[in-house]
């Protein structure tokens, strides 16, 4: 394994989310970012996945190499809501795993280096392969930058780097990038590269904002709440907000959510207690917004997210009320020959003032409604298909229980990996097995079913001081390990974010969904032991 870093800069004035403009060295090579030769020099390296996946993705034998970079390529302001999100780099190590497959080769690279000790852990979980075979295969790159940017741009700013990710990679017609998600600053790094980017195409993006969500599903015939989508500013906000009152009196709160937010972090609910009953209700609205609604990131406040909407847009739409309710999500993938697949679903496990934030997910959702979901997922997809999307995403819901059965409503779409793709696979690496669509169920080779109980958000003071190395001692002397005679166990992740942040990730993998719960509430008894917490109140985990 390798470890590099360079001081080569390159000067880049911001244009829009996701683009840059780069002062360019002298090579004429060079196409300039979001230029039609970029665009057309793009089209021409995502033709190779095509072959790529018909040739060389089937075969484990086959020589390839796969360069992952994951950037958050989002937001800024979002993204620095979200405690220790400097180590979210951290979730995709789980395709370290692709190292089991003989002949393929890696290049991870990252802001900042990542502790050896990380790195071991992973390495040691592959099956069938000695790790001194997976580290010559393994090159590990870091910008040495912590600056808040994406990733991929501190990338672009250094041609040195750029050249040892190639240096790395001895057949570039059997290589590829791997991202978190897909912006224009992904596909310049793909051009400079002149690698295939497996995500996509980030002219597509929209599709996957609140906005471009709810029209989307209207297209598909998929029920989704009442609201309005494509709004502006906070007149619109209050005047979205006094319609959907109107045209229904018992409406008792509603959502208002930035079409660019992240696990939640970027909704706020608006409360109707006291609205009048005739007239005036958009005065009272206007008059009330500033100090009524609650936002689901603690540190927002009405004028900067006022602002922030004024920037990226969002959407209104009522708060789906319910005395028992789920909110599942369906993962899809759309392969590079057009082919729509699912390849999972989950129960989110959701927190937040009003249980909007992303925290967890069980694998796979519940029986009473996994299959209902994968149905309309699907009609979703087959409309991205005829959009040109590619890639992993994901679809939430959530759903009302009601006499008749479960009722659903669609609430978004995260066109990128998301919190659900790592847990999932980390479980497919470990244990070889597939997932079956028509019973929604996950098999080893054995043919027994597994699942999981995974969180981002196990953390409490705590456990701040707990080094990576120190992590791994608690593991192995608690055994909280993957076992692979048994396919059961717990593989920690967000690793990097313990010692300063007191958080920790973990995918809890059981032969029942009882068992992966016992696994999760036994790892949160270990960790709360062994940081010396002995008052009930101080707990690792918030979800429940």
């Amino acid at each position: 394994m390798t470890s590099h870093s360079s001081s080569d800069t390159l000067h880049l004035e911001r244009l829009a989310p996701g683009e840059a403009r780069v002062e360019q060295p002298s090579n004429d090579a060079l196409a300039t970012p979001g230029s039609q030769e970029e665009l057309d020099r793009f089209a021409a390296l995502q033709s190779r996945l095509h072959q790529q996946y018909r040739d060389v993705f089937p075969d484990p034998l086959r020589s390839r190499s796969v360069v992952i970079v994951p950037s958050l390529s989002l937001d800024r302001e979002e993204l620095e809501k979200v405690t220790g999100v400097s180590h979210y780099e951290e979730r995709l190590l789980c395709m370290l795993m692709l190292l089991r497959l003989p002949r393929t080769r890696v290049v991870y690279v990252s802001s900042e280096p990542i502790a050896q000790s990380i790195i071991d852990y992973f390495l040691h979980l592959l099956p069938g392969i000695p790790e001194t075979h997976a580290r010559d295969r393994l090159t590990l790159l870091s910008c040495h930058d912590s600056r808040t940017v994406p990733l991929t741009q501190k990338i672009l700013e250094r041609p040195r780097l750029q050249r040892r990710i190639l240096d790395a990679i001895p057949d570039r017609e059997t290589a590829h990038i791997s991202c978190f998600n897909s912006t224009g600053l992904e596909r310049t790094l793909a051009v400079r590269l002149g690698l295939p980017l497996y995500a996509c195409d980030p002219r597509l993006n929209h599709l996957g904002t609140k906005s471009g969500s709810r029209t989307l599903f209207k297209r598909a015939g998929v029920k989704l709440a009442d609201g309005f989508e494509d709004l502006r500013d906070d007149g619109d906000i209050v005047d979205a907000l006094a319609e959907l009152k109107a045209r229904d009196p018992q409406l008792r709160r509603s959502v208002v959510k930035l079409n660019d937010g992240f696990s939640g972090e970027g909704n706020a609910v608006f409360s109707y207690e006291g609205a009048p009953e005739k007239g005036g209700l958009s005065a009272w609205v206007r008059d009330q917004l500033p100090r009524r609604i609650a936002f689901e990131a603690a540190s927002e406040r009405w004028d900067s997210y006022r602002q922030k909407f004024a920037e990226m847009g969002g959407i209104v739409e009522c708060f789906v009320e319910g005395e028992v309710k789920r909110s599942p999500s369906v993962q899809c993938r759309i392969d590079p020959l057009g082919r729509t697949s699912v390849i999972s679903t989950h129960d989110q496990v959701l927190g937040g003032s009003n249980g909007q934030v992303f925290e967890g997910c069980t694998f796979p959702a519940a029986s009473d409604y996994r299959l209902e979901l994968q149905e309309q997922a699907v009609q979703v997809s087959r409309l991205m298909e005829e959009e040109g999307v590619l890639g992993r995403f994901g679809l939430d819901f959530i759903s009302v229980k009601c006499e008749s059965g479960w009722e659903h409503y669609a609430v978004e779409i995260n066109l990128r990996k998301g919190g659900t793709t790592h847990p999932f696979l980390t479980l497919q690496f470990l244990t070889d097995g597939s997932y079956e669509e028509e019973s929604g169920l996950y098999r080893i080779p054995t043919g027994q079913m597994r699942f999981y109980y995974a969180s981002d958000n196990l953390v409490t003071d705590a456990g701040r001081g707990l080094t990576p190395a120190d992590l791994v001692d608690i593991a192995v002397e608690n055994r909280l390990h993957f076992h692979g005679t048994t396919q059961e166990g717990v593989v920690f992740h967000l690793i990097g974010a313990l010692s300063e942040f007191g958080k920790i990730g973990v995918v809890c993998v059981g032969a029942t969904r009882e068992r992966a719960r016992e696994l999760y509430e036994e790892t949160v008894k270990v960790l709360e032991a062994e940081s010396g917490v002995s008052d009930d109140r101080t707990v690792w985990s918030r979800l429940t």
